[in-house]
């Protein structure tokens, strides 16, 4: 896939029967259309997968999700005037009620004299992969719970001797000195239990593997009942909460995204210990429920937008994170069969953004 990605298509028209044989016999899918984006022709593993529809960008939208993947029409253009390539990894199309996931790159067509004629799609089936590498991530995320297994011997190790000593201490401030200092000690050792409470619970939500079973409950209501939970804590952090929801919003299995909305709060809230803002957004695009998360915090280092949300990376100082809650978040929405994407704000911060699917 790499070759052609890196180099622009050339056409030698003066070999069309020999281009449609190799064309025909790719075990990757093809399609090539013109500046107007009419498809000119597709090989037999790109009708076996897609639906084959008059232009390119039909093509594609009539089995993926637009609100996902963006305007198939916009992208297929931005390719061709500005002959530069697009690349989707593990794209989800659907198909004659089948499914494939698909890595897609788009790139421009031109002939000998460098005169554009249109694009090239160029996709491949990695279906089979994906089950592999899910088994695979499987077997990780085992080893994952053993590596975590260990963590949690050391983090708690600590907690629990603090909490101790200052039980202690207390038992011997009331015994000998009366009532001076006990509620200072005890409060430490209740920091320390809900630390060791928190590791606990995290440990147990990643080695989960179900979806919640209990009763739909609309998307608007989980993210209100989230907002209820941490609003003492974001008023006493001077932070202010302004939700926005469209009408209409759908239902889901409430338990898990209840967590993972509290989660994207308590993130946000931390990110800005001196105050700020936290815009919650929800929306329906299509058959897509869009979630925006955005606060008004110092904002995200680019090159962590996408380790954030492996096991174990936290930004967090001074050992305070323990790097699994947006683990759990990504593991939760993905088995809603949504995504999870993380960036700055255009005004300011950082935003979170859900995508879930709706089941209509």
């Amino acid at each position: 896939m790499s070759k052609f990605a890196k180099q622009h298509a050339l056409i030698d028209s003066g070999n069309e029967n020999l281009t449609s044989w190799v064309l025909q016999s790719l075990p990757v899918g093809i399609i090539v259309f013109d500046k107007e984006l009419k498809v000119l022709n597709a090989n037999t593993s790109a009708q076996t997968i897609m639906d084959i529809k008059a232009y390119a960008d039909a093509t594609l939208a009539a089995g993926t999700n637009e609100n996902i993947w963006g305007n198939w029409r916009h992208t297929l253009l931005k390719v061709i005037t500005e002959l530069k390539e697009c690349r989707f990894d593990s794209v989800n199309y659907s198909f004659n009620s089948k499914s494939a996931l698909l890595d897609i790159n788009c790139v421009p067509m031109v002939d000998n004299n460098n005169a554009l004629l249109g694009g090239i799609i160029i996709f491949e089936n990695i279906t089979e992969q994906a089950t592999i590498q899910k088994q695979f991530a499987q077997n990780e995320r085992l080893a994952a719970l053993g590596k975590l297994a260990s963590k949690v011997a050391h983090e708690l190790n600590n907690p629990i001797d603090g909490v101790l000593r200052y039980i202690n201490l207390a038992k011997r401030t009331i015994s000998e000195q009366g009532m001076q200092k006990p509620v200072e000690y005890l409060d430490n050792a209740c920091d320390g239990l809900k630390r060791m409470i928190n590791i606990i619970t995290e440990l147990l939500e990643f080695s989960r593997t179900r979806r919640s079973t209990l009763e739909d409950t609309s998307i608007d209501r989980i993210i209100d009942d989230a907002v209820k939970f941490f609003e003492p804590k974001a008023s006493a952090a001077g932070i202010e909460i302004k939700k926005h929801f469209s009408s209409g919003l759908p239902k889901a299995k409430g338990t898990n995204l209840f967590q993972v909305f509290c989660n994207l709060l308590k993130n946000a809230i931390e990110a800005m210990p001196k105050g700020g803002k936290i815009f919650i957004g929800c929306d329906v695009r299509g058959e897509t429920a869009v979630i925006n998360f955005r606060d008004t915090g110092p904002g995200l280092n680019p090159a962590d937008s996408e380790s954030i949300f492996e096991p174990f990376f936290t930004t967090k100082a001074g050992g305070k994170g323990t790097g699994l809650g947006l683990a759990i978040c990504r593991d939760i929405v993905e088995k809603y069969g949504g995504k999870i994407t993380a960036e700055n704000s255009s005004e300011h911060g950082s935003v979170f953004t859900v995508y879930l699917p709706v089941n209509k």
